[in-house]
Formats: C-alpha cells, structure tokens, sequence
C-alpha cells in the first residue's frame, strides 16, 4: 500500500510539471458508462481539464463525471464522429487526448508522455498503442494487441471526422508513435458484447450503404467462416487462451450481422 501511495504522489508531482510546461485537455464522450468512467478518469490527473459530452446518461455518469473535476456537457448522440467534434470544440487548450470511455492510460503510457513532453512535443500528434481486455484478459496477441491509435493531438492540425462509426482522428503533420499501452476495456459481459454488437452493426452499415458498398448473398455466406479463420489463425488469437477463440467468433459474427444489415438496408 506505501509503495502505491508513493506511485502516486510521483505521478501527480509529475503531473503537475506536465501541466506547467504543456495544457493538456482530455475529452470524452460518455452514454451510461458508470462501470468504466471512474477507472478511466483515475488515470487522467495529469490533464489541465477533463470535457465531458453526455448523451444523457439514465445512471450516474455524470455524477462520478464531476466528481472528478470534470466540465460536462450535453448532446442527443448524432454519431461518434459528430459526438467527439463536438466535445473537443469545447477544450480549451490546442493539445488534446481524445479517449473514449473505457481506455485506461497505464502508469508506464503518463510517464512516457511526460518525458518525451520534457523538451516539448514533437509533431503534431502521437499514435498510442492499444491492448484489449476482454473477459478479464489483457490479449498480448492479435490485431487486438499493440494496435496503435492516434489519441493525443493538437487539434490546429486536424480534427475527428464525421464518421457515423469507426471515427478517425485526421491531422496534417507529423505523427510519431509512443510505446506504452492503454488498456482497452470495451465489454464487461457476453450481454454488453451484444448491445455494442447491435447498435455498432446497425451504425456501420449505414455508413456503408451511404457510401455505395454492397454485399451479395455469396458475400453473407462466406462472412463468418472467413472471419473467425482471419481473427483465430492469421491474426493470432489461438494465442490468446479460450478468450482469443471467444473473440474471434464474436468478431466473425460482427461481421456476418452487419453484412445482413446491408442487405437489409439495400432492399
């Protein structure tokens, strides 16, 4: 316990250095996340302020929100893209760390921030590298593991796009990578899988037919097969326990749901 007090009166100290040399501003968008929000903004002391965008959240979100120094603001969801340009037209500050509820900043990822920030920041954003945890498992194998993301970013040179899904961050200027992770709680339970499942298949697949894609039956027929070989043996999941075989079935049956979608959509 005195050591993990002493880990953390160092990272506040640093923290606060961080904050002396280079405002940062931290955003987020949140729509009943109480089992996540708290574990995500414990990792956020370092950050000059904290913006928050609610979808008008039925549990305590905002509560624990701003229980944690955090100015929250309010938008009916229009999709993710539209949500988080919001949220960060809202910062006050040119640097901005873009996360979505339930990544988690590891001690190691705020310390290398804050050395490569010793002489000031270099380009104009960083990529992050991203671990998974699902089921209780941080997956080290796999597309899921070690993807980078680019999270941190001075809004002067670019913005999130307005993707109704699968959003990006799009910026003119250098990018460079850091080498510590964030931890990727994206799914409680098998339930929440299916609730995310749903609401992202049916988002995805607008956005496709908007852009033109079509998917023959032929296309639906080999979705699932090919996927869940593509997750499990290509990608390496095998190498992630039982969890990794659960993943990539789901993966595959993301796939094969929003491929249906499509059709559904395209008649």
């Amino acid at each position: 316990m005195l050591v993990q007090q002493e880990r953390l009166v160092s990272l506040r100290v640093t923290g606060n250095s961080l904050r002396r040399t280079l405002p940062v501003s931290a955003v987020l968008i949140t729509y009943n996340e109480t089992e996540n929000i708290r574990r995500t903004l414990s990792r956020l002391f370092w950050c000059d302020e904290i913006i928050v965008v609610d979808s008008y959240s039925t549990d305590d979100t905002v509560d624990a929100c701003r229980l944690f120094g955090a100015k929250v603001f309010f938008k009916e969801f229009e999709g993710y893209g539209a949500q988080k340009r919001f949220a960060i037209s809202k910062a006050t500050n040119d640097w901005v760390l873009c996360l979505d509820a339930d990544e988690v900043l590891s001690d190691a990822l705020i310390d290398e921030i804050c050395r490569e920030w010793e002489d000031g920041p270099r380009g104009a954003g960083y990529l992050l590298p991203m671990n998974l945890v699902f089921l209780g498992r941080e997956f080290t194998h796999g597309r899921e593991s070690g993807r980078h993301f680019l999270r941190l970013f001075n809004r002067r040179h670019g913005n999130v796009n307005e993707a109704l899904v699968h959003e990006k961050i799009e910026l003119d200027g250098t990018v460079r990578k850091l080498r510590h992770h964030i931890l990727h709680y994206s799914y409680r339970d098998i339930h929440q899988w299916y609730v995310k499942c749903d609401r992202y298949t049916t988002l995805a697949a607008r956005e496709a037919v908007r852009r033109g894609k079509r998917k023959s039956r032929l296309a639906v027929f080999f979705s699932f097969p090919y996927y869940f070989i593509h997750y499990f043996v290509i990608n390496g999941n095998w190498l992630n326990g039982m969890e990794g075989f659960y993943w990539s079935a789901y993966s595959a049956l993301y796939h094969f749901t929003k491929y249906l979608k499509i059709r559904e959509l395209q008649k």
